[in-house]
């Protein structure tokens, strides 16, 4: 795919030129433009309101599905999929024709006909949702086509499924939203995060009543990705794009899926207003300087992005969500997956609790102590059946929920409003950055449907 200079854009009132001004002083240290932050949280004028009850289409007995882009995640994904029951691969593209036949090659193995392939280019994924007859897109392109193939989908009469972030402009945000109520399909952001065992060990113990009300949550993707980014190969041809062009955290909802899903959000509750900062961008440079020859192109790269970006969300109901981003140091991996109620407080990295009265005064317990108690049925049911699966099964807990809720017809565990508040994050972050930390508003893209929707319950196999 080529690489797509990122704009900020907003469906609301703010000048497009403004906007194109606030770009530049975030990338090169100018001046700050003045935030209309009621702009920011408009609602774009041709929708309405929101539908009363969580969307669920008719039930589809055999789900049909065109598959874009199959690298190393959309394989994930596609392996995930050959061994759930009432679901084919029909078509497969990507830009890379070898990748398109290996997964032909892996379809056939499992005893499926071979699936129609589409490499004609990066925009061959259009044909892929005009020609074929599917019932759902699913797409883990880098960041820039997310959205373009998901409306795509949509467009043509498909459910569309992407993998994280949905998006990363508010205006984007919204085209999810409004094509997802205009053509009456699901649009689904695949956090996988929320379908950790220790995440939903957590919400069941938070549906259960053992951390009581719900105060504050931690949350962050801490990933050393250096290296990564740096490759001539794979995620590498795309990703260190992003840390050059903006500037705030780039890729929220590992760690905030969860705590969304805990707190409510969209559906008793609804995040407000954030400020966000970030530190100076030294690690790219650095890991550069010390692992390129001279004469190297990539040591001559500036980096616009901080190497630590902390941002902070206020709720409706008053509650404080910390969301971080670094994956350009030196760390071990960690998500953070810190849950703060009135009787009881998880950490993770390492896995750990404290529940008042139950715990010993002032002593972490570790999470597994309680597995067995509050091991959620999913994973009670589907464990054996996701091990070997992408990061520790949740990839295939994942995958199997999707196919579910779509062969019985059921409203999805994340639907479009959850894929653009937390993806939205992302502009918003990159707004206060540029901005001396100054708050924005959230858009709320359920226009108040949030206060009547009901919580996610405790889903089943």
């Amino acid at each position: 795919m080529k690489r797509s200079r990122h704009q900020h854009t907003t469906p609301g009132g703010m000048n497009r030129r403004d906007f194109v001004r606030l770009g530049a002083a975030a990338g090169v240290g100018a001046g700050m433009v003045a935030l209309d932050r009621a702009a920011f949280a408009a609602v774009p004028d041709e929708l309405g309101p929101a539908p009363e009850m969580p969307f669920a289409a008719p039930p589809i007995e055999n789900v049909r599905i065109g598959y874009v882009g199959v690298g190393g995640m959309g394989t994930s994904h596609v392996r995930n999929l050959l061994g759930i029951e009432g679901c084919q691969i029909v078509a497969v593209c990507d830009i890379v024709e070898e990748k398109v036949a290996n997964v032909q090659k892996m379809v056939e193995e499992k005893g499926f006909p071979k699936p129609t392939g589409y490499s004609r280019g990066e925009r061959d994924f259009e044909r892929l949702c005009a020609e074929e007859d599917l019932d759902l897109v699913y797409t883990a392109t880098p960041w820039a086509w997310h959205v373009p193939v998901c409306m795509a989908a949509m467009e043509n009469g498909k459910h569309a499924a992407t993998e994280v972030p949905a998006a990363y402009t508010l205006e984007d945000c919204w085209k999810l939203v409004e094509g997802a109520e205009k053509y009456k399909k699901h649009c689904v952001m695949m956090e996988n995060c929320c379908y950790g065992r220790a995440e939903m060990q957590i919400l069941l113990m938070v549906r259960q009543g053992i951390f009581g009300e719900m105060v504050h949550g931690e949350g962050g993707y801490l990933h050393d990705l250096r290296e990564l980014k740096f490759a001539n190969a794979g995620e590498g041809l795309w990703r260190r794009t992003p840390t050059i062009e903006r500037n705030g955290n780039l890729y929220p909802t590992h760690g905030l899926g969860p705590i969304a899903q805990c707190m409510n959000i969209n559906r008793g509750d609804k995040f407000d207003y954030m400020v966000s900062m970030s530190s100076q961008a030294l690690g790219m440079e650095r890991f550069a300087d010390d692992h390129f020859p001279e004469g190297d192109p990539r040591r001559d790269e500036k980096f616009s992005n901080g190497d630590y970006n902390t941002s902070l969300i206020k709720t409706a109901i008053g509650r404080t969500i910390m969301v971080q981003h670094n994956c350009d140091s030196p760390r071990p991996y960690s998500r953070i997956n810190m849950l703060q109620g009135t009787r009881a407080i998880t950490q993770g990295y390492p896995d750990r609790i404290y529940v008042e009265g139950r715990s010993p005064a002032h002593t972490w317990e570790e999470l597994e102590k309680y597995r067995e108690e509050f091991d959620h049925p999913l994973w009670k049911q589907l464990g054996p059946d996701a091990g070997g699966a992408g990061h520790g099964g949740m990839d295939y807990m994942e995958d199997y929920r999707l196919i579910k809720c779509l062969r019985e017809g059921l409203p999805l565990d994340m639907d479009v409003y959850d894929a653009a508040a937390w993806s939205a994050v992302g502009p918003l972050s990159e707004l206060s950055v540029a901005n001396r930390a100054e708050t924005v508003d959230f858009p709320d893209f359920t226009r108040g449907r949030w206060q009547t929707w009901q919580p996610l319950g405790i889903v089943e196999a």
